[in-house]
């Protein structure tokens, strides 16, 4: 029996109980990817990506080994939510323009204290400074400039990288220190740097070599340059905020990378505690599927096919087979070409097919980790051939943040 056969027998066993659909994670082999990437990052502490687990007791959970330290969230809602529930460093990633939002953060100590957010334009203290509630919002807000991490080539003709930050050279940094320095209500602490190009770029694509290769050139190079700058952004900022309190960087295909700059004193990463599919491209590390979903088999239209109920998940960023979830267990199942993974229903073609009974599971592995998430209401969590707890995600404790 393969390993992933007698994965597959674990889980069937552990979920005979349960109705699919169905969605699990596997705490073997969540713990093993959380020591892998404290392992990667040398030292330097994890902050974990909450959009990657959206699960409040597997974020406990991973916070509560030593190599973690914090919460990277996604929304400014969901960053509230976390501090009230008792998370105290929550790094809310991306800019807010939740009023409602920054009206409560302004006028609650706790929740000041506890939340820094994003900035890389001034426009954005306006926005904060309007929702304060009058006299109730006089917190001072922690805030995190964004560093832009995009490879600019040809004098800026070419760039490689998403489009985040405006914020590219350590002046344009350093002059927007200065401006929230100078505002009253903000405090300046940390600088971020989400080098995607290199963390969420997988670099040895099955039966692609030549673009693998030309993606492993590419990284080097983003690598070199980032990090040469990154370090002379810190020393700009640090020359206008002293107190500086933390430079963050990476994320799960960069960390051992990431962690070796020394301007760098955090690092990122979520996706690596769940590994879905689109981490599987990588030769620097490999890691343990954790989280998967299982459809049930509902009918068996014939020799070398069986449909599952449901299974169109899709992935967020640019459409193509890669954002699909795949068939993962039994070994050897494929779509057919014709309708690929449907909202309520789903062919799969291959000769295991016809081993697999109505009711039986199939499962499957998401492309995105936490994205998975929004799909279920719960978690299944899976020790050994048991599940051992049950646990809400985001979507079952009433929250869909985005």
């Amino acid at each position: 029996m393969t390993a992933r056969a007698a994965d597959r027998a674990r889980y069937d066993r552990a979920t005979a109980h349960l109705d699919a659909p169905v969605a699990i994670v596997d705490l073997d082999a969540f713990d093993a990817n959380a020591d892998d990437l404290v392992r990667r990052a040398g030292g330097k502490p994890i902050r974990v990506a909450s959009k990657s687990v959206r699960c409040r007791a597997l974020l406990e959970r991973v916070l509560a080994r030593d190599g973690f330290a914090g919460v990277m969230s996604f929304t400014l809602a969901e960053s509230l939510w976390l501090a009230r529930s008792g998370f105290e460093d929550v790094l809310l990633a991306y800019p807010s323009a939740d009023r409602a939002g920054y009206a409560e953060l302004t006028a609650d100590p706790k929740l000041a204290s506890a939340v820094t957010v994003m900035v890389d334009d001034v426009a954005q203290l306006d926005l904060v400074d309007a929702a304060r509630a009058g006299d109730g919002g006089r917190e001072v807000v922690r805030v995190c400039l964004e560093l832009d991490t995009s490879l600019r080539l040809l004098g800026g003709r070419v760039r490689v990288g998403a489009r985040r930050s405006p914020l590219h050279s350590p002046a344009e940094v350093a002059d927007l220190a200065r401006a929230v320095a100078r505002r009253p209500g903000f405090e300046v602490v940390g600088i971020m740097a989400y080098e995607g190009h290199v963390a969420g770029v997988g670099d040895a694509v099955a039966g692609r070599p030549f673009r693998s290769r030309a993606v492993r050139l590419m990284q080097a190079a983003a690598r070199r340059e980032l990090a040469e700058r990154r370090a002379a952004v810190v020393r700009a900022v640090r020359a206008v905020v002293p107190g500086l309190e933390f430079v963050n960087g990476g994320g799960t295909g960069s960390v051992q990378h990431t962690a070796a700059e020394d301007a760098v004193t955090e690092i990122a990463a979520g996706s690596g505690l769940y590994v879905p599919r689109l981490f599987d491209n990588y030769t620097s590390f490999s890691g343990r599927p954790a989280a998967l979903f299982a459809q049930p088999v509902v009918r068996r239209p014939g020799v070398g096919v069986v449909t599952v109920l449901g299974g169109g998940y899709p992935a967020s960023g640019a459409a193509g087979p890669d954002r699909l979830p795949v068939p993962y267990l039994p070994e050897g199942l494929r779509y057919d070409p014709q309708e690929g993974p449907g909202e309520v229903q789903t062919p799969l073609l291959g000769s295991p097919a016809d081993d697999l009974l109505i009711g039986d599971k199939v499962w499957f592995r998401h492309a995105k980790a936490g994205e998975l998430c929004e799909r279920f209401d719960a978690l299944h969590l899976v020790a050994g051939d048991a599940v051992t707890a049950t646990v809400p995600t985001y979507r079952g404790e009433g929250h869909t943040f985005l």
